[in-house]
């Protein structure tokens, strides 16, 4: 199962459609299937890959109200690794379309179960404000990825979002984690952008992430040519910017996508199965002269030849076939491998006896 993140801060313009874009063309570019939903009525998310959301066949419109399926609306882009679900200027009348709606807020959550299979993240570009759009995203997601601008208003909007972020644990996804906080547009140079870099940091602590999207006219000059910064200047500070942040969403979530990985395995055939071993043929009959195989070599209980003559003495006796016993197996050269078998069984004790103090094997 994909992991789903939702770019959300309910105050405009602090780089959530920036982010969402390029974080989904980054985690392509490392080669992990990605797609990218634009839930944002502006459909700014959608024309930054270089599509037009009204010739667009579906939208995420079409899927929330449940006229389309996922896999039906998500089109492809330039990029090989990297999906979009466009967004829609209808999307504005969805939330008045959804209210009657029983489970409203988990339209979208139950929309991508079966997506979640196909892409190891899903990016959901969140609207500018805590509606039911926004309330559909963070019931889906797996994680929230806050973008912060390192001015001053960015910081009044934190604590209404993270309301909001408390509400959805209680009421509708309690399994809701912070992926992080994300510092956007910051200027070095300007005491104001340290001052609340510095705050935030203060705040979050390690849910901060280490990169930080610096200001960059690459970054602003991309969606007008309908590209990822990464394909409109792959050099910038931008992309750089946004290759170390999905580098660092890729570390932390290594373990999340090492469990996804041992689980489409075993619904395939098991990593440890016997191998086939093809039934034996038949014996010959053997040559006159030459030894019968036994029971052991042919799987038949070889029969002795018949006596022509009473009077006739009986053929002499062939030495019989000895067949060499299996190789037995190397004892064991240590106690902790003993017991470890194929190598996979009690992975722990294996870990425990490589931290053993000298003199005290095991422990």
């Amino acid at each position: 199962m994909g992991k789903v993140i939702a770019v959300a801060n309910q105050k405009g313009g602090v780089g959530k459609t920036t982010t969402a874009v390029n974080l989904a063309a980054s985690l392509a570019a490392s080669e992990h299937p990605t797609l990218l939903l634009d839930t944002d009525p502006q459909a700014n998310g959608t024309s930054s890959l270089g599509i037009e959301s009204r010739t667009a066949p579906s939208s995420v419109y079409d899927v929330l109200t449940g006229s389309v399926a996922v896999e039906d609306a998500t089109l492809h882009t330039e990029m090989p690794f990297l999906d979009v679900v466009p967004s829609h200027i209808n999307l504005v009348g969805a939330e008045i379309e959804m209210i009657d709606l029983f489970e409203r807020e988990r339209v979208l959550k139950k929309a991508l179960q079966r997506a979640r299979r196909t892409y190891d993240f899903i990016v959901i570009d969140c609207p500018p404000s805590l509606g039911l759009l926004t309330l559909n995203a963070l019931t889906a997601a797996d994680s929230v990825l806050i973008p912060v601008q390192t001015e001053y208003f960015a910081l009044e909007g934190l604590g209404q979002l993270l309301n909001t972020i408390k509400i959805v644990r209680q009421h509708l996804n309690p399994d809701l984690e912070i992926e992080g906080v994300l510092l956007t547009m910051f200027d070095g140079r300007l005491r104001l952008s340290n001052q609340v870099a510095a705050e935030v940091r203060r705040y979050f602590g390690d849910r901060v992430f280490e990169a930080v999207v610096q200001r960059n006219v690459r970054v602003s000059e991309a969606p007008s040519f309908g590209k990822p910064v990464l394909l409109y200047d792959a050099v910038s500070s931008g992309s750089k910017n946004y290759m170390a942040l999905a580098g660092e969403v890729i570390r932390n979530n290594q373990r999340y996508l090492e469990d996804e990985a041992a689980g489409e395995a075993s619904d395939g055939a098991p990593l440890d199965a016997p191998p086939v071993v093809a039934e034996p043929a038949p014996p010959r009959p053997a040559p006159s002269g030459a030894a019968r195989p036994g029971p052991d070599a042919g799987g038949v209980e070889p029969q002795p030849p018949p006596n022509p003559s009473p009077s006739a003495p009986p053929p002499p006796a062939s030495p019989p076939t000895v067949s060499a016993p299996p190789p037995s197996a190397a004892p064991p050269s240590s106690p902790s491998a003993a017991g470890r078998g194929d190598g996979f069984g009690e992975p722990s004790r294996v870990v425990l006896a490589s931290r053993a103090t000298p003199g005290r094997p095991g422990q």
